[in-house]
């Protein structure tokens, strides 16, 4: 295969987790935003109004659970991870592409991984009930499901970009207009 249409492969791929990753940075800043204001709602319910709403702890936590997981794919489309960049630091130059092959294999691995064991998670949350709305356990045991398939997209888009040599779009993106 020549070295064109792994670069248009790579390009295309980069266009793609460059928008899935925008619309997931949007949905985590939403979700923040829910539970921050589900959280103010509860504050001021129980000790202004005390109506008497004890789901708004319930739901806040939901919204939370939801915003963490979905930040992982955002991280790892922009290899964000604060620990490996520790590690990385301290290493010499020439080891960083092996290390950095290394993990994302090893990532990829666990991501394939949790997303097998959330299926179990989703098939027993079906029994389960929470104890807000009388919604099944599915909707928060979801976000695991979609977690580990964004991350494990953005990591395989990652790879293709770093080892083909595409240049990030959130770099481009970040850049000034002249």
């Amino acid at each position: 295969m020549s070295e064109v249409p792994k670069k248009n492969l790579a390009e295309i791929a980069e266009r793609i987790a460059f928008r899935l990753n925008w619309v997931n940075e949007r949905l985590c800043a939403l979700l923040v935003a829910a539970t921050v204001i589900t959280v103010w709602f509860g504050v001021v319910e129980r000790y202004i109004f005390a109506m008497g709403a004890i789901w708004a702890e319930e739901l806040a936590r939901y919204f939370m659970i939801w915003a963490a997981l979905m930040a992982v794919p955002c991280c790892a489309y922009r290899r964000d991870h604060i620990a490996l960049g520790l590690i990385f630091n301290r290493l010499p130059q020439s080891w960083h592409r092996p290390g950095r092959l290394i993990l994302d294999c090893v990532g990829l691995l666990f991501f394939l991984f949790l997303f097998t064991y959330s299926i179990g998670m989703l098939r027993q949350g079906a029994t389960e009930y929470a104890t807000i709305f009388g919604i099944t356990m599915v909707v928060p045991f979801l976000s695991v499901t979609v977690c580990s398939v964004l991350t494990f997209i953005q990591i395989a888009g990652t790879m293709l970009r770093e080892y083909t040599g595409t240049a990030p779009m959130f770099r481009r993106d970040a850049m000034p207009k002249p």
